[in-house]
C-alpha cells in the first residue's frame, strides 16, 4: 500500500478524545446484525489493514481515499467518511458535525473490538461549531417562502423527468404541487444529528418558510413491524427536555391510515441505543438522530417543520428486517410503497391547506 505513505501526520489537538467500543451484549441489535451494520459502514482501509492509530475528525474532503463500501446506484446519502494514510496512522474525515464524528468513531472502535482487534487506537476530535456552520454555508439556493422537502427517497418523490441541479455536496430541483412552490433538496453526504439542524437553520436564512424531512426512524413499540408503517409528530426529547415545533402537517398526516404519531427521542448514535437506553425511553414512540435538532432549529427560526418517515427498524423486538439488511429486495419493495404514500400525503396536505 502506497497511499500518502510518506505524508506527515498532522498533530492531534489537545481536545482529542478516546473512543471506546460499546458493550455488544447489551445492545438492542443482535451481535451478528450489529456486526453486519458496522461492516457496511467502516472504511475499507480499516477493514483491510491494521493501524497504529485511527483519528476521526470533521472535514468534508472528497480528495482523500473514498471508501470501497460506499453505496452505489443512489443519488443521495451515499458518501461516507474518507481516509488519509500517514505511514502506519490513519486520519478519517467525516462531514463536520459533532454527532456524526462521535458516531463514526464509535462505529470504528466497536467494529475493531468485535473483530478481535485493538480498539484503543481510535480517537476523535469534535469539530468547532464554526467549521460546521462554514460547511453548511456552502448550501446556496434562492428561496422565497418555498416548501423544501429534504432527506431520503427523493429520487422517488421528485418528478421523474425533473432536472437535478448540483451544488457543493447537494442537489436540488424545483416543481409545483397544487400551485405551491416546492424544492426537493438532497445531500450526497450524511446530514447526521446536529448537521440536520444546521440544514434547517440555513434553509430558513435562505428564505424557506416550510421544511419537510423524509427519512427513517426506529420504533420503540414492539408491535410495529419495520417497513410497513409511517411515523410523524411534532415533539422530540432532546437532551432530556421535550421540544415542540410548529408542525407543517398539523394533524393531517397523523389522521391518515398506517401513520403513527407520538413523542420522538433524539439519539446521537445508534451505538448508544442499548437495552438500558430502551428501558429508559420505552414510553416514547420513535428514535433517530435528526428530527429533534431539525425541530429545534425550525422553532428557533420561526418556520414550520414536519417529518414523515418510514419506520425502518424496531428496537424493542427483533424482526427479520433491521438496519443491517436495508438493501434486501423485499425491504426495498416495501419502502417503495411507503414512499408513494408519503408522496400522496404531502400532495394532499398542500391541496387541503394553503402555505
Amino acid at each position: 500500500m502506497n497511499l500518502l505513505a510518506n505524508a506527515v501526520l498532522p498533530a492531534c489537538s489537545d481536545s482529542a478524545l478516546r473512543s471506546s467500543p460499546i458493550a455488544v451484549d447489551g445492545h438492542t441489535m443482535a451481535p451478528d446484525r450489529l456486526l453486519r451494520y458496522l461492516q457496511i459502514k467502516v472504511h475499507h482501509l480499516i477493514q483491510d489493514h491494521d493501524w497504529d492509530s485511527i483519528h476521526v475528525l470533521g472535514s468534508y474532503d472528497r480528495q482523500s481515499v473514498i471508501s470501497a463500501h460506499e453505496k452505489t446506484g443512489k443519488l443521495f446519502n451515499f458518501e461516507r467518511p474518507t481516509a488519509e494514510v500517514h505511514g502506519c496512522d490513519l486520519i478519517v474525515k467525516a462531514f463536520p458535525g459533532a454527532d456524526y464524528v462521535h458516531h463514526y468513531a464509535l462505529i470504528i472502535a466497536t467494529y475493531l473490538s468485535m473483530t478481535g482487534k485493538t480498539a484503543d487506537t481510535v480517537t476523535y476530535e469534535l469539530p468547532d461549531p464554526t467549521s460546521s456552520d462554514d460547511a453548511m454555508g456552502k448550501l446556496d439556493l434562492e428561496l422565497d417562502g418555498d416548501l423544501v422537502i429534504v432527506g431520503w427517497g427523493l429520487a422517488h418523490l421528485a418528478p421523474p423527468d425533473g432536472v437535478w441541479n448540483h451544488g457543493h455536496g447537494y442537489a436540488w430541483q424545483r416543481t409545483e404541487i397544487h400551485g405551491r412552490r416546492v424544492v426537493y433538496l438532497g445531500f450526497l453526504h450524511s446530514i447526521w444529528g446536529d448537521v440536520a439542524g444546521r440544514v434547517v437553520t440555513r434553509l430558513a436564512g435562505l428564505g424557506a418558510r416550510h421544511v419537510v424531512y423524509v427519512g427513517k426512524v426506529g420504533a420503540l413499540n414492539p408491535d410495529i413491524e419495520p417497513n410497513t408503517q409511517l411515523a410523524t409528530g411534532n415533539t422530540s426529547l432532546v437532551g432530556g427536555s421535550l421540544v415542540t415545533w410548529p408542525d407543517f402537517f398539523g394533524d393531517f398526516a397523523a389522521a391518515q391510515p398506517g401513520v403513527h404519531t407520538g413523542v420522538h427521542v433524539t439519539s446521537p448514535s445508534i451505538l448508544l441505543e442499548n437495552r438500558d437506553w430502551l428501558t429508559e425511553h420505552a414510553e416514547h414512540a420513535f428514535v433517530d438522530p435528526e428530527i429533534g435538532p431539525m425541530g429545534v432549529a425550525a422553532r428557533d427560526a420561526g418556520i414550520d417543520f414536519g417529518y414523515l418517515h418510514v419506520i425502518s427498524n424496531n428496537l424493542a423486538r427483533h424482526y427479520p428486517a433491521d438496519l443491517s439488511n436495508e438493501r434486501h429486495n423485499d425491504v426495498v419493495r416495501r419502502r417503495t410503497v411507503l414512499i408513494r404514500q408519503i408522496q400522496d400525503i404531502i400532495a394532499n396536505r398542500l391541496a387541503a391547506r394553503p402555505i
